[in-house]
């Protein structure tokens, strides 16, 4: 581990170990690209500029450069920034190579085994000049980069974790320049301890590790739920360019119209982080303290970008009703007979309360397939940014209802996180209500304001497992979205043997459908899915 001074500031804390491109290629079928790539067109990141900030990590006091060998891209993808200058020639005399830097650029924009192998520019700043004279600066110049990853974390001088002090001042620093610059930070939020700045910030993407060294949340400032996501990797330096590589891809389909032909919302910073949460899939000791809205460990979960680019596909999808209600009152369904057409998609709007009166957004669903039987497993997530120069977020809530008699699902109502999340495994089916809330009050006093831009993104579904002879053998098939399923088996249901996923092959991917032809003489007779 490797602290570095900077001067009128904490320290920068930089962690991590090399990992083989071995263990990158496992990371892809994780993370759900490798199926990405083979169900869709060019989803690789094509035409997004991407900033990637990294601290001196060796006894070169200027290294923090990605050689571009080193990543097998060439030497006209990057531009280089420091104290010294900028230039787009390699090697230079602003720094030197740094074999951390290196690893996290192959994780994120390598080749063969990055997520987004496509994107147009890499903006490679040394660390201390980047948060000097660009988060610090009294005028937050835009670095015209959508995408920055940030692989280190903020310490103090001493090498102590930041204080709750220096861990606001961060954070709203990084959101300030969020909110004027739309700028989407994705940050590691440390191996061990407290989560620390920037993977803090309000408006930013926190990312820990799945399956490796990673902090465990709240924030110490007010208890919010940090991470956001994780994603597998041996420490959150490398879990984190995963993330980013993923927002880029999104951004990229996005921009092209794969969500639709509202492009500027479909690619806004926040579409892109409810996506990304929403599409996460839960590991299985998954839970939240509500009300907190995740878990504070893996956040919303482990990224699936496959999840997240079918919800975008999904396109924006407007509320159903809109209606207000006295403050504090009860805001039951409205009986509204509209729906929204799909039961995997996103809204990008805003609500708007005034002094009196909460408003609520009603998304109405009908959940149901065409066996009219069955539960479903619902996945919600709400996600709005801390504005300009604010201290306090407007207090938005997501509730979930049954229309049929008005009952209260599931809510998410915490008071000092920017994201909501509801996630039903077992959810009958019916027509529900899905409501963003957004609270009454005075602008400037007891709310932020009395508007509020918001991302919603929701996925409905049953996966149903089909059984079906072919010759003398069976054919087992299953929809590709949503992804994360495994197929287990096992001999009998009267013993206490346990499910697993031994002796059966792979499935292959044909029609949007998996496919699995087992030979009859397979000893096994019981299947089921099983997610993760």
């Amino acid at each position: 581990m490797k602290t570095i001074s900077r001067p009128a500031a904490p320290l920068l804390l930089v962690f991590g170990l090399l990992f083989c491109d071995v263990a990158r290629a496992q990371y892809l079928n994780q993370i759900g690209v490798t199926l990405l790539r083979a169900m869709t067109t060019n989803v690789d990141g094509t035409g997004v500029c991407v900033a990637q900030v990294e601290p001196d990590v060796s006894i070169d006091p200027i290294a923090f450069e990605v050689t571009p060998v080193g990543v097998d891209r060439s030497v006209g993808l990057f531009t280089y920034f420091s104290g010294d200058g900028s230039t787009n020639v390699y090697p230079n005399n602003l720094g030197t190579n740094s074999l951390k830097a290196e690893a996290v650029g192959n994780a994120f924009y390598g080749i063969p085994n990055g997520v987004a192998t496509n994107i147009a520019q890499v903006d490679n700043y040394d660390a201390v000049y980047f948060y000097t004279n660009f988060i610090t600066a009294s005028v937050q110049a835009s670095i015209n980069c959508p995408v920055v990853n940030q692989s280190f974390i903020l310490a103090e001088t001493d090498g102590s974790q930041a204080t709750v002090s220096d861990q606001q001042s961060a954070d709203s620093q990084y959101d300030n320049y969020t909110a004027q610059n739309a700028t989407l930070f994705v940050s590691a939020v440390n191996n061990g301890g407290s989560v620390s700045p920037p993977g803090t910030s309000y408006n930013g993407l926190g990312v820990g590790a799945y399956g490796g060294a990673s902090s465990v949340g709240p924030t110490i400032d007010n208890g919010r739920c940090k991470p956001d996501i994780t994603a597998p990797a041996t420490e959150t330096t490398y879990s984190t360019p995963e993330v980013s590589g993923a927002a880029a891809l999104l951004r990229q389909a996005a921009l092209r119209g794969d969500g639709g032909s509202d492009t500027n919302s479909a690619a806004d910073g926040r579409t892109i982080k409810v996506l990304l949460l929403n599409g996460a899939i839960k590991p299985d000791d998954w839970t939240n303290i509500a009300p907190s809205p995740l878990d504070f460990r893996y956040g919303a979960g482990v990224l699936n970008v496959f999840n997240s680019y079918k919800q975008l596909t999904g396109n924006k999808q407007g509320c159903s009703a809109s209606s207000t209600v006295a403050s504090g009152g009860a805001h039951p369904p409205t009986g509204g007979t509209g729906s929204v057409s799909v039961l995997s998609g996103w809204d990008f709007n805003t609500n708007t309360s005034s002094v009196l009166n909460d408003a609520v957004n009603h998304y109405y669903f009908n959940v149901t397939n065409s066996s009219g039987s069955g539960a479903f497993t619902a996945t919600a997530t709400l996600v709005w940014n801390r504005q300009l120069n604010q201290t306090n977020i407007n207090h938005l809530n997501l509730f979930l209802y049954s229309v049929a008699n008005s009952n209260l699902v599931a809510c998410s109502t915490s008071l000092v996180d920017n994201v909501e999340h509801l996630w039903l495994p077992k959810l009958p089916q019916g027509r529900y209500d899905l409501q963003v809330w957004k609270a009454a009050g005075t602008p400037g006093l007891t709310i932020v304001s009395s508007s509020e831009t918001y991302a919603l993104a929701w996925e409905f579904f049953s996966q149903p497992l089909t059984i079906v002879p072919s010759d003398e053998n069976a054919a087992l098939t299953w929809p590709v979205y949503p992804a994360g399923f495994a197929l287990e088996s096992k001999t009998n249901l009267t013993t206490q043997s346990a499910w697993s996923t031994n002796n059966l092959p792979a499935p292959v991917v044909t029609n949007n459908q998996n496919y699995l032809l087992l030979n009859a003489t397979n000893a096994n007779q019981f299947f089921r899915l099983r997610r993760p």
